[in-house]
């Protein structure tokens, strides 16, 4: 017998404050109130706490060795950060999406991997990731 769940959201909610998802694959998505905190860069250096597990964001020059483009999702209000290579250097799990609320710490977007992240709503998508899944992860 089926188990019927009700649909019951008409769209996706409209959220204003700023947030950063890590990807199932390590890309890294600000929304765009995310990305106007920062000033709306066109590339950015990618920092680490490792003892606080703390990703933040400061705006480069894209110039810079070290910087990452930020580039605007088609169809979107999103900006897009390669971030693979980052993740995997650090230990950050990817393999599931996982959506941060996002503040700025002086000249830096931030965002702590020790607080409970949800995944955002896609299509099979919902729930929400506890902070032990995650520290379990690291």
């Amino acid at each position: 017998m089926p188990n019927w769940e009700a649909f019951t959201r008409r769209a996706t909610p409209v959220v204003s404050g700023p947030l950063v998802t890590i990807q199932k694959r390590g890309t890294i998505s600000l929304n765009r109130a995310a990305h106007e905190l920062l000033g709306a860069p066109p590339a950015v250096e990618l920092l680490f706490d490792v003892d606080e597990h703390v990703i933040g964001f400061r705006p480069v020059d894209p110039g810079v060795h070290h910087a990452y483009p930020v580039r605007k999702q088609p169809s979107s209000f999103s900006y897009l950060v390669a971030g693979q290579a980052f993740a995997k250097y650090y230990g950050i799990p990817i393999g599931e999406t996982r959506r941060y609320t996002a503040a700025m710490i002086g000249d830096v977007l931030a965002i702590d991997l020790k607080q409970e992240a949800t995944t955002p709503p896609t299509r099979g998508g919902r729930g929400a990731v506890t902070r032990a899944d995650i520290t379990a992860a690291a």
